[in-house]
């Protein structure tokens, strides 16, 4: 008989997780959460423990999920239809919203079909793990700085994958031609979350065309903030050839779940074959009404993105004021560097103990070791008075540590 090498005892399991919490707390990496009661009525505070708290780090970009309309249209429908669908989408679970809403969203974006997904990431994760892992052959080529839904759905589907590096076109058309007699799937975002930047997308979409490749484009960050509709870089440019892209619901539209659109046969086999939409339950028809709703005020809010980027403007003006390291880019996120895991810890618990003041520490595996960061946004409510006691609060405690 072959001796087990490793405990097996359920007590020694344990153990080993509990060893790996503490290595995770002594490496800075031990992840906090911190409990917040958001206010509808004073956008971009919360509540915590009785005390109210700037919220600086919120993916809540128009402050769309504290819009009266959307309270008002969820709540009306939640007295209607109740809170839930009681089933997947294949068991009951499909309202009439559910139809209008890919049939909306489908026609945003120029497509044939979308689908909704219970978040962004499990319309990254199912589309690209269904899709990749039914064509023989198929190689992915995946940008260095993917989102983690990304590469886990690549991961997944268990197909040849070539990492180009960050928006590397020369790199990525070397790689295409190696592949020329394979099918092939360019996996890219038009804006990089951690770094604010935009891809080259119609650079890329050039490179696919002249390659024979299809594209997934990941427009999570740039949905209700770029295009005259919102759309994203894509309609923002008015270059629409991505085979397929990704949006979400639960940033500038201000609700909850992620969507795919493009071609009709391609997501009629996701709908058909993929694991975490067939077998999960639907979204309630009561948040789908609400994002209907954000959808429309998303389409016609240009004053919206005209305050939420002059607020990121003015932002950086601050910063640069008072010599605070930040990267610059193109988009709406404004990246404020803060060097060492254990220093943004300290300072990020210090605004918000001292100042009011939330916003999380971006650490390693988000980004690289010594890359750590908060990632600050500024939507169309904040003031500019707002934003100088938040870049005063932060001076202070950069310098003071």
């Amino acid at each position: 008989m072959t001796a087990i090498s490793s405990d097996v005892r359920p007590g020694a399991v344990f153990e080993t997780y509990g060893q790996k919490i503490d290595e995770l707390k002594a490496d800075g990496l031990y992840r906090e959460f911190i409990p917040c009661g958001h206010l509808a009525e004073d956008p971009g505070h919360t509540l915590h423990l009785g005390r109210k708290v700037q919220v600086w780090c919120s993916n809540d970009y128009l402050g769309l999920s504290q819009h009266p309309d959307l309270i008002k249209v969820q709540t009306e429908s939640t007295g209607l239809h109740g809170t839930g669908n009681g089933g997947s989408r294949n068991i009951a679970g499909t309202s009439p919203t559910h139809v209008e809403l890919e049939s909306r969203l489908a026609a945003w974006h120029g497509k044939e079909r979308a689908l909704i997904f219970s978040s962004g990431y499990v319309a990254n994760f199912e589309t690209l793990s269904t899709l990749l892992a039914a064509v023989p052959d198929m190689v992915v080529f995946s940008d260095a700085l993917n989102h983690r839904s990304l590469i886990e759905g690549i991961v997944r589907s268990r197909c040849q994958k070539v990492v180009f590096p960050h928006n590397d076109l020369a790199a990525l058309e070397a790689a295409l031609v190696e592949y020329a007699d394979r099918p092939k799937m360019i996996v890219f975002e038009s804006v990089y979350s951690m770094d604010g930047d935009c891809s080259p997308v119609t650079a890329i979409l050039d490179l696919a065309e002249r390659h024979g490749a299809l594209t997934f484009l990941d427009e999570t960050h740039a949905i209700g903030m770029m295009g005259p509709t919102g759309a994203g870089l894509s309609e923002a440019l008015g270059d629409h050839r991505a085979t397929f892209i990704q949006g979400v619901f639960g940033k500038a539209i201000g609700t909850v779940g992620g969507y795919v659109v493009g071609p009709d046969v391609a997501l009629d086999f996701v709908r058909s074959t993929a694991p975490g939409f067939i077998f999960t339950t639907a979204l309630p028809k009561a948040s789908m009404d609400a994002t209907l709703r954000g959808l429309e005020i998303v389409q016609d809010g240009n004053d919206l993105r005209r305050d939420l980027m002059a607020n990121a403007g003015y932002l950086k003006e601050r910063l640069r004021a008072e010599a605070i390291d930040f990267i610059d880019a193109e988009s709406h996120l404004v990246p404020v560097m803060v060097p060492g895991s254990d220093r943004v810890r300290r300072i990020s618990q210090r605004l918000f103990a001292e100042f009011g003041i939330y916003v999380q520490p971006i650490n390693f595996p988000s980004v690289p070791k010594g890359g750590e960061r908060f990632r600050v946004t500024a939507p169309p409510y904040r003031t500019y008075e707002q934003i100088d006691y938040f870049v005063s609060a932060l001076k202070r405690c950069l310098a003071e540590d």
